[in-house]
């Protein structure tokens, strides 16, 4: 497997977009949605999959569609090819605040395992595919099911990160225990297995669910501050209610407290 040799940069802070400059005739994929810009000289193709199957003909190319849909992203993904004769630059944004984190396969043995919507775009060449999990803890409580996202090949890949970014090295046999949502992605080598919290007070009272993730070394892990899913909570828990009220307009103050936050809705 030959990936496209690919140049980034990554611009920002806490909302970031990586820009990719292709050769003539360089490709990157990527997943719909992030694409941000792009020189003149390159043109957009849909393909099925993730493109790494697109030589092999039909039943290649459903294979490698039908993995997407096992995890839960779309049939279809967007290649940006450079048809120039010079260098040309395409650019691709994250989806909510966070870091792009660029990963190299050839320094993790030509694979890295992440959540099933870290990913955000790759060379040419790269495969995108499913992790099933072999454990029935992991595949009911992990929050990610038993399928996650395997990136495999020998190029360049980047996934993306919500809040704060943590980087674990992970020697063999240390233990870290982190909450399965705020799991980015690791190695190959980290074994990944979910524990009970235990405690009736813990499981009760706690507010931290019933399980959290054990990552074993040797590897290297990726954490999130910030999980999509708990950003998403907090803003659907802050949204006005049925009648315009919000959460906060329950206090002795109503309607004349949010004036004092700033809401000028009314």
């Amino acid at each position: 497997m030959q990936a496209h040799e690919i140049d980034y940069h990554i611009y920002g802070e806490e909302m970031q977009y990586v820009e990719i400059e292709l050769d003539p005739q360089e490709i990157v994929i990527a997943e719909a949605g992030s694409f941000m810009m792009m020189d003149n000289n390159i043109q957009m193709e849909t393909i099925f999959g993730d493109g790494s199957g697109q030589e092999n003909g039909l039943f290649g190319k459903l294979l490698s569609a039908g993995k997407r849909v096992l995890t839960g992203e779309s049939l279809f993904m967007t290649a940006f090819i450079n048809q120039n004769n010079t260098k040309s630059k395409v650019s691709f944004a994250s989806p909510y605040p966070g870091k792009i984190i660029p990963i190299d396969l050839t320094q993790f043995n030509g694979k890295f395992i992440c959540q099933k919507d870290a990913f955000l775009c790759a060379a040419k060449g790269v495969s995108v595919g499913i992790e099933f999990s072999k454990k029935l803890g992991r595949g009911l409580f992990g929050g990610e099911g038993f399928i996650m996202q395997k990136i495999e090949g020998d190029g360049m890949a980047f996934v993306h990160t919500g809040g704060t970014l943590a980087k674990k090295e992970l020697a063999a046999g240390e233990i870290l225990k982190v909450d399965t949502g705020c799991i980015v992605g690791f190695t190959k080598d980290v074994d990944y297995d979910i524990e009970f919290i235990g405690g009736i007070k813990n499981s009760i009272f706690g507010g931290e669910g019933l399980f959290y993730a054990t990552l074993r070394g040797p590897g290297t892990v990726y954490v999130q501050s910030l999980p999509f899913s708990r950003l998403a909570d907090r803003i659907i828990a802050s949204a006005p209610r049925a009648g315009g009220n919000s959460r906060d307009e329950g206090s002795l103050l109503g309607g004349l407290g949010s004036m004092l936050n700033g809401d000028r809705r009314f």
